[in-house]
């Protein structure tokens, strides 16, 4: 049992009850939000994100494959989440845990159901070779949020991707290093991710407030208005009025959110 939670929850409940919060922010806030662009050397594409004091870092790397059988003329995309142990001391080193891999994939459809990268212009010659696209999470700091983070830093981490020009001759692929192109993006998507505490849903949860969550859920939303993912977490049931005020918050932070993207 985690000791903490428990003696600070009454505390922080009735502070969210009564519409505060423990580091002063309205309970509709975010934190300070702060992306940078092309932070790893060695990565075709990459960002940091800063949300408070949760930090990820995200880099992609492209590389050639086959397709999938059933989808010959689009290119794949593969997203991995590492949660490394300086990051938080429940972290462990080892194969990636439950939170890890959710974190993951929720990033994942975020992107894919947003149609946010062209996937058909991924494509080499159907049937045999597509780009493969790799989006790895590397979590620096969690101080809470970290849906919001990282799928803020993969999206800047996308938009500044650029892979080689390549194209088949009989057989073999043919890569020009020396010519690159952006990577074909259609649209840019931000999530936002609420807890339920007492009676209320507090957007941008700090990891204080995710220890004494009810609920949570997270929303993601394209730069056209289009819900593209939901997740919902928790052990406790959330109401109808608690989805529809959270999609009605996000749909107004969303905007700023993609503008930081853009400014980045």
């Amino acid at each position: 049992m985690n000791i903490i939670p428990e003696i600070t929850r009454e505390c922080v409940t009735d502070l969210i009850n009564s519409n505060q919060r423990g580091d002063g922010r309205a309970l509709d806030e975010y934190r300070d939000v702060l992306i940078e662009t092309n932070v790893i050397s060695k990565a075709e594409g990459s960002a940091r994100v800063k949300i408070g004091k949760t930090q990820v870092i995200v880099g992609i790397k492209p590389s050639i494959g086959e397709p999938f059988p059933d989808t010959p003329n689009v290119g794949v995309l593969m997203t991995n989440g590492e949660m490394l142990p300086m990051a938080d001391p429940t972290f462990e080193p080892g194969p990636p845990s439950e939170a890890s891999v959710e974190l993951a994939r929720v990033v994942d459809r975020g992107i894919r159901e947003s149609e946010m990268v062209d996937l058909e212009k991924l494509c080499i010659e159907q049937g045999k070779k597509v780009w493969m696209i790799f989006i790895d999470l590397h979590i620096i700091d969690n101080d809470g949020n970290l849906f919001d983070a990282a799928t803020l830093a993969a999206m800047s981490a996308l938009a500044t991707t650029k892979i080689p020009v390549a194209k088949m001759v009989g057989d073999e692929v043919v890569i020009d290093k020396k010519n690159t192109m952006d990577l074909p993006l259609r649209k840019k998507e931000a999530m936002c991710t609420f807890v339920k505490i007492g009676d209320k849903m507090v957007l941008d949860p700090s990891l204080e407030e995710e220890a004494i969550l009810d609920g949570r859920l997270s929303i993601g939303i394209t730069e056209d208005g289009g819900i593209c993912a939901m997740q919902k977490g928790g052990d406790k049931s959330l109401t109808k009025d608690d989805i529809l005020g959270a999609v009605k918050i996000a749909y107004s932070k969303v905007p700023d959110l993609l503008e930081k993207v853009k400014n980045a």
